[in-house]
């Protein structure tokens, strides 16, 4: 067990690195060709067919780009694709789902007081409700909606709100918000692959082929990397989220995840009319410190009444027979609880970190793995030792996890 724990977390650790290379990859081409392509300008210098051109300098050198709307007159040899970064952040995304949520399922993913209902269970709505996002907006895309930009955001973001609410009615709180960037990501990544790449090399075999490449194909991927753009700066929230119970934890965390899609709109909006060179709408700033705070305001509301955890995982059952368990559960409720219960008493902590409550038996057994691996192999919890753990008392949560004595 001790083994498989120490891989498990390098595991995910391995993962999330990943995930988070990748996602800067992404997002940093994403950002950057948004802002080049509002920011070309019509020289009368141009060649043919070209649309706009711009002259950068970066690292000691200067670039010179021209952007061809449909495509140049003749195809060059070399030709580099921006499609890994998008395809290998939503792999490792999915790889780190799976890794700490399907696989923690009885931890992470279900909360029983919330929604009764198997890991199994809980794995297919997951990726159901997934699959589910793409096909929706794909659909509107295609439809009459799709032709209005305006109208298809409204639509969009009455659909993420529906999706806000209907996750916390299934999962647990940080699970929701974690499902709400997978479901957006999932849009992003298969904007992507599904089409902007695929019109590209359709252009691509017409250049080939001789044939006079049609305009629609460049204009409908232009479209899905606009919204994508727009769609970054939540997606980006929601990773973090994890890390704050404030935004995942209360009964608002819904409307907060909406209006983080919001905040994410109106901040790209400044950003995308400062590169167009059409004006400064500074008017942004102060709508996104007043959404913020009422985000803020909103977690400050009663909390969920989550209840006391009454059923141990089998892992659980096995720990709770330990000869060790009962000092080290005693331990945990010593050193742990001012911070990590339903209402800390550790100034300036308002919620459990990562909504971890160890205030029972059960609850203690069923977190065996994160206690010893934060409070025992690591000297992680309690954060700077504030409470005087001893290396005797970490030693025996180590020696309780492992079973030694059994």
């Amino acid at each position: 067990m001790t083994d498989y724990a120490i891989f498990w977390e390098w595991l995910s650790f391995a993962v999330r690195w990943t995930h988070v290379i990748t996602a800067i990859a992404w997002i940093g081409s994403s950002f950057y060709f948004i802002a080049l392509d509002l920011g070309l300008r019509k020289t009368p210098s141009l060649p043919p067919l070209a649309h706009g051109e711009e002259w950068q300098v970066h690292g000691g050198g200067f670039y010179h780009i021209q952007k061809y709307l449909v495509a140049p007159d003749f195809l060059p040899e070399h030709l580099t694709w921006f499609k890994w970064e998008s395809y290998f952040t939503w792999i490792s995304g999915f790889m780190l789902l799976v890794v700490v949520y399907y696989f923690g399922a009885d931890l992470f993913l279900v909360d029983r007081h919330v929604l009764d209902i198997a890991a199994w269970q809980a794995i297919l709505i997951s990726l159901g409700s997934i699959i589910l996002g793409w096909v929706l907006y794909d659909t509107l895309c295609k439809s009459p909606i799709g032709n209005s930009t305006g109208g298809l955001m409204v639509v969009l973001f009455a659909i993420l709100t529906a999706m806000s609410w209907a996750y916390t009615q299934v999962f647990t709180g940080r699970a929701a918000m974690l499902h709400m960037g997978a479901f957006t990501a999932t849009i992003m990544a298969a904007n992507v692959a599904m089409i902007i790449i695929p019109n590209q090399k359709i252009v691509v075999a017409d250049l080939k082929a001789g044939r006079v490449p049609d305009a629609k194909y460049g204009k409908i991927a232009k479209q899905r990397s606009l919204h994508n753009n727009y769609l970054t700066l939540p997606v980006i929230f929601f990773m973090l989220s994890s890390h704050y119970p404030l935004a995942f934890a209360t009964p608002w965390n819904w409307l907060i995840a909406s209006l983080i899609f919001l905040e994410g709109v109106l901040i790209r909006h400044f950003f995308n009319t400062r590169h167009g060179r059409k004006g400064n709408p500074t008017w942004v700033w102060p709508l996104v410190i007043v959404i913020f705070l009422v985000c803020a305001w909103l977690s400050s509301g009663p909390k969920l009444p989550t209840g006391a955890e009454t059923v141990p995982s089998p892992q659980a059952t096995l720990l709770m027979q330990s000869p060790h368990f009962k000092a080290a559960s005693e331990v945990v409720q010593t050193r742990c609880t001012m911070c990590h219960t339903a209402e800390p008493v550790w100034e300036g902590i308002a919620e459990a970190p990562k909504n971890v409550i160890l205030d029972n038996d059960i609850a203690i057994a069923n977190h065996a793995e994160q206690v010893a691996i934060q409070a025992g192999y690591s000297h992680a919890m309690p954060p700077g030792n504030v409470t005087d753990m001893t290396d005797d008392e970490r030693a025996l949560l180590v020696a309780w996890f492992r079973g030694d004595g059994q």
